[in-house]
């Protein structure tokens, strides 16, 4: 059941990009981010309180971060998420977010000093090789003559908002449970978020949302968040961090196969090796990488 979960959770997060996409013309980023963290947040608490036996009071020193989380990995990232699909397809925009692993691993190296070996450094540059073809469409010249697109920028601004929100959380889960972290950062993000979605008329458009424009907000807020992290972290706690990690490869493929059947978004040969080289270099970054490491 737990490799079951890891499965499910992974698929749950491929399907996010869907979802996302589903809306994005018709919802404005900061009202659809709103509403998808406002349905998560009422189930993270019920579930904290499961969890944990009670929702646990923040210290203040706690206080603090936990807005910086709610403001980089809920506030910001959620805004260049719905903002990106705007501008391109789903398929492609969970390629270049795959990439955040490759990334956080930078950051450790240079904010924790961890080390960054061979294999993780050629898994790096098969990431980044990846990305660069399924932005360019398998024409890495196109970027040199007419750069990156405003959509893949959005993107791009995804995945520093939750490199910013990895490093963060490492720090807040000193002290605090992974649950309660998401619980509290959620909190944060939805208020952080309410005050633009009023601006945009949040309250006032819901009557003009389609069925289908719900029913993926709360995909969203309940399948992409609630339920991905908590079945995510079982299976950490199983399994460990190594060996659950690997199933986040699953993402990108997931996303990939969704978009192709269900938004009918085309399968590019570009966008095949695109996925190749940033599957394989999150792999050799996140699992052998890591087994050389601890010898």
């Amino acid at each position: 059941m737990t490799y079951l979960k890891l499965i499910f959770a992974a698929v749950f997060w491929g399907g996010t990009f869907i979802a996302g996409k589903l809306i994005s013309h018709n919802i404005d980023p900061s009202s659809a981010a709103f509403i998808r963290f406002f349905i998560a947040s009422f189930f993270l608490i019920f579930l904290t309180v499961k969890i944990e036996g009670h929702l646990p009071r923040l210290a203040p020193d706690k206080i603090f971060i936990v807005f910086l989380l709610g403001l980089t990995g809920i506030f910001s990232y959620n805004l260049f998420f719905f903002s990106g699909l705007n501008h391109i397809q789903a398929n492609q925009a969970s390629l270049i977010i795959a990439g955040n692993p490759i990334f956080i691993s930078l950051c450790s190296v240079i904010f924790f000093r961890e080390q960054l070996n061979f294999l993780k450094v050629i898994g790096l540059c098969l990431s980044v090789t990846g990305a660069l073809i399924v932005i360019s469409n398998g024409n890495l010249f196109t970027i040199l003559t007419l750069g990156i697109g405003k959509g893949e920028l959005l993107i791009f601004g995804c995945v520093a908002s939750w490199v910013a929100y990895s490093i963060l959380g490492k720090k807040a889960m000193n002290d605090l449970s992974p649950i309660v972290s998401v619980c509290y950062s959620s909190i944060a993000g939805t208020l952080l978020l309410f005050f633009p979605a009023l601006f945009k008329g949040v309250f006032l458009n819901m009557a003009s949302y389609k069925p289908v424009e719900w029913a993926s907000l709360f995909y969203l807020g309940f399948f992409g968040t609630v339920l991905g992290f908590l079945w995510y972290y079982e299976g950490i706690k199983q399994i460990g961090p190594m060996k659950a990690g690997i199933f986040i490869n699953v993402v990108p493929v997931s996303a990939i196969v969704l978009s192709f059947f269900i938004l009918k978004e085309p399968l590019t040969f570009s966008l095949i090796i695109g996925a190749v080289f940033v599957i394989t270099g999150v792999y050799l970054t996140n699992t052998v990488g890591t087994k050389k490491n601890t010898g």
